[in-house]
């Protein structure tokens, strides 16, 4: 399966690396590309990692590494990387906008 990264995930990249330049530059660099070694890996098994709990009908799955989780869906000939966030953002919102629920 191929992996497609999309604009608003690579934007979560750099926004990770920004955050991390001042304190680590060359760690900013390793860990980002941690990140995105971790979403090719979602190509094995892409559905080993559980749906967003009520929010399953949007087919959104969460893959967890380190403090940040990495929002996906599985299409039929490819995964999607939807946005990859630090654990402690409040990511229904960014995640699901019009959905009264996310509130």
């Amino acid at each position: 399966m191929r992996v497609v990264v999309t604009d608003e995930a690579k934007a979560d990249l750099m926004e990770i690396g920004e955050f991390i330049r001042p304190h680590n530059p060359e760690r900013a660099a390793t860990f980002v590309d941690e990140l995105l070694g971790r979403c090719a890996d979602l190509a094995d098994m892409p559905r080993a990692f559980p749906l967003i709990p009520r929010y399953e009908h949007h087919g959104i799955r969460r893959c967890v590494h380190r403090d940040y989780l990495i929002f996906y869906r599985v299409l039929e000939d490819l995964i999607e990387i939807i946005h990859i966030l630090h654990g402690a953002r409040n990511y229904e919102v960014l995640l699901f906008p019009d959905d009264p629920m996310a509130d």
